[in-house]
């Protein structure tokens, strides 16, 4: 894929070149996923079965995942189990606890809160279940599957200083305070940002839900009527942004995670960019990973999924997804 966007360059050298050979992919084809019958050098396993839990079921960030995940899965001959948390930490941990008990295979988390989590995640390992980790990093995990969510922050402000939307200008936040990735990418994004020359005016917390993220978006252009733009951190934030704003807006967006409603704020001039990440190929690394890893081989420890800068230029790839 060619696109005239900024491309994010926080990837290391090998991932990019592994990402410039394979080309970019849009999540708009489908999942690679290996060969069932190949097997590994050391045999394949006689029972593959996998718990996954997620953090909720209504992100269609999440349900791509999901999507992914089981494709894998049935490629593979895996029985996937996909526990729903609903944003509750605890209730992740209970998940995890129950695969456990129930003597899953492998583990594959989602993670909502990357601290809370851990007892439940160290206690598997220590039933030799081993245990992949999407999107939010984890310690004591064999594999994380996902992006630098820190450096992606930076890229997102380095785009924005690059097309003369720094020095000077005034911003808001879009956040989810129980996401620790979200964290990152809002600290990250703020320290070049804010070094850049721009104004820091205040972040609002929509809790990774749809619903609320609207409701914060409207507080805070309603206290922050003046703001050259709203950065938001995930999906439901910037759905929330774009429905808190009109199309025809002096207050512009650019955040993370692409929607049908997203993609009508990037034609109508109100979204920017949207750092676009690809949940379906993250599900299915995660579960070929696993699988492989249940097979005898070495777990690979992190497994780059490519992202890139969405903009008016090159949205029509993507359009198809979301319709």
């Amino acid at each position: 894929m060619t696109t005239t966007s900024p491309r994010l360059t926080a990837l290391a050298a090998a991932a990019l070149a592994t990402t410039l050979l394979a080309a970019c992919s849009t999540g708009n084809e489908e999942p690679t996923t290996p060969d069932a019958a190949a097997g590994s050098e050391n045999g394949s396993s006689d029972s593959c079965t996998i718990g996954m839990t997620q953090i909720n079921q209504t992100a269609i960030f999440f349900t791509q995942m999901n999507e992914g995940a089981q494709e894998a899965a049935d490629e593979l001959g895996c029985e996937l189990t996909i526990a729903n948390a609903n944003n509750d930490s605890a209730r992740q941990s209970s998940d995890i606890e129950n695969f456990v008990s129930q003597g899953v295979d492998g583990i594959i988390v989602v993670a909502i809160d990357v601290n809370g989590v851990g007892p439940a995640v160290d206690a598997a390992r220590d039933q030799d279940i081993p245990v992949v980790a999407i999107d939010a990093q984890l310690d004591n995990v064999d594999t994380f599957v996902g992006v630098d969510n820190e450096a992606a922050g930076k890229e997102a402000a380095e785009w924005l200083i690059e097309n003369g939307m720094a020095e000077g200008k005034s911003y808001g936040v879009v956040d989810a305070k129980n996401s620790f990735i979200q964290n990152q990418r809002e600290d990250s994004f703020r320290e070049v940002i804010d070094a850049a020359g721009a104004e820091y005016t205040q972040s609002v917390n929509g809790d990774n839900v749809q619903e609320k993220a609207a409701t914060a978006a409207q507080n805070l252009v309603t206290a922050q009527p003046d703001l050259d733009f709203v950065y938001t951190t995930g999906e439901p934030a910037t759905v929330g942004a774009v429905s808190a704003l009109s199309p025809d807006s002096d207050t512009v967006i650019v955040g993370w995670d692409l929607t049908k409603e997203v993609i009508a704020g990037i034609d109508s001039g109100l979204v920017h960019a949207v750092i676009q990440q690809n949940p379906r190929q993250e599900g299915v690394e995660a579960v070929t990973e696993l699988k492989a890893i249940l097979d005898g081989a070495e777990p690979k420890g992190f497994i780059d999924v490519p992202i890139d800068i969405v903009t008016q230029e090159n949205v029509e790839e993507y359009r198809a997804i979301f319709n």
